[in-house]
């Protein structure tokens, strides 16, 4: 299960993800876009300090390129995140359906052009909703998590293989996710 206050608590990390993971600009390299974001003790602080050096290394027109080619062109790391479970499987029509369903709940409004798995949205997502209180939240997130860690599974895995500067940053992502699930509570054990 997912701790929800953890997951609200890394919402500023989750709009860093999210807009590193859209086209690259200028804007988004600036060191306002990354201060006060990743706080001594953050699960993805390393990894994200590494990518954010890493990224400084090269041009604006070189960063362009390896995310094209990285996202745009290589099946084994695009962004829609039901892709590498279901293909275009019928199941993943109805993964897509049920995301939708979830952001419009909690007050998201799909674009139209953007199908509900697609990365950057469903980090935008944890970004803005505010699911505190709400009874659906728990269950609903743990939908959402469950979908983000089955997917970027394939992509961090494809990403090393490929050494491209993307994998600290998507290693970080997961590292976040990992911090904010409840280990399952067992029933008749009592600590002494």
């Amino acid at each position: 299960m997912i701790n929800l206050d953890k997951l609200y608590n890394y919402k500023q990390s989750f709009g860093f993800f999210a807009n590193q993971l859209t086209y690259p600009e200028k804007l988004d390299f600036h060191p306002r876009a990354f201060e006060g974001v990743f706080h001594e003790g953050h699960p993805a602080k390393v990894f994200i300090e590494q990518y954010w050096e890493d990224m400084h290394e090269i041009s604006l027109d070189e960063i362009q390129q390896v995310y094209t080619q990285t996202f745009d062109f290589d099946k084994h790391t695009n962004l829609y995140m039901t892709y590498f479970k279901f293909e275009d499987q019928k199941e993943r029509g109805q993964m897509l359906a049920k995301l939708k369903v979830l952001y419009e709940m909690f007050g998201l409004e799909m674009p139209d052009n953007e199908l509900s798995d697609y990365l950057p949205l469903m980090l935008e997502f944890l970004y803005a909703a505010d699911w505190r209180g709400d009874d659906r939240a728990k269950e609903s997130m743990t939908l959402l998590i469950m979908v983000l860690e089955d997917g970027t599974y394939h992509v961090i895995e494809a990403l090393e293989k490929n050494k491209s500067p993307y994998f600290n940053l998507i290693k970080g992502l997961r590292e976040t996710f990992k911090a904010c699930v409840e280990a399952p509570e067992k029933e008749g054990v009592q600590n002494d």
